[in-house]
């Protein structure tokens, strides 16, 4: 996906000032004018907006598992999941040492990239803008939470759903790790033959790669239900 793509098609959000999601995608390694900041700001923006829907869509649940929902969704992994579906690693600018240890696929510079773009926008455009941006980006996440898998990762939640439809649980395999021994990114494919899902996660470990992996079997069945 190319910029113009992320904007028009990833976003749905033109900036007044471009130069702000520049500076949202620029990594502390580039450059001294980089998203910490804005990462910051959109942290806390990305928090409230959650905080308001799940207040608003459950509207019996007490207040810590309210917290407890919001933390799920909020997660380095799950800001992570969305910043890969919109190619966001191939826009940002990483310096050197980053570039080497494949920086652009690491959760926690991808989801610190997506909450700086956040915090971008309601910069730009104010919090109707962001609350419109992250509505868009965390559809499916909100439309698909389930209450009851509270503190549940996704690699459970997806074993607990396939014992119950009786289906064979899935096969983890490594497929590639890249990177220098101190900084390596993991490659894992999660296979649920019966249902004829073969998904991919990338992570800075084993453990993170195979979550994502099963997240995105997990959407993919949600998907599939529509």
């Amino acid at each position: 996906m190319s910029l113009d793509s992320l904007i028009n098609k990833g976003l749905g959000y033109q900036f007044k000032n471009p130069a702000l999601l520049l500076q949202a995608l620029t990594h502390r390694s580039f450059a001294a004018n980089n998203n910490e900041r804005l990462e910051f700001l959109g942290d806390s923006v990305l928090n409230f907006i959650i905080a308001h829907q799940l207040y608003l869509r459950f509207t019996r649940l007490p207040e810590g598992d309210l917290s407890r929902l919001r933390a799920q969704l909020v997660k380095e992994s799950s800001l992570a999941d969305i910043a890969f579906s919109l190619n966001l690693g191939d826009e940002l600018k990483l310096g050197e040492g980053e570039l080497k240890s494949a920086g652009w696929r690491r959760p926690s510079i991808l989801a610190d990239a997506l909450e700086a773009i956040i915090g971008a926008v309601y910069i730009d455009g104010g919090f109707a803008q962001a609350e419109v941006l992250v509505l868009k980006l965390y559809a499916d996440k909100l439309a698909n939470i389930d209450p009851k898998m509270i503190d549940k990762d996704a690699k459970s939640q997806l074993q607990e759903y396939l014992q119950g439809k009786k289906i064979e649980l899935p096969d983890y395999h490594v497929l590639a790790i890249d990177g220098e021994a101190h900084a390596q990114t993991f490659k894992m494919q999660c296979v649920i033959n019966k249902l004829n899902i073969t998904t991919v996660g990338e992570g800075s470990s084993r453990r993170i790669a195979e979550q994502q992996a099963a997240q995105l079997a997990i959407n993919q069945i949600a998907e599939s239900k529509k």
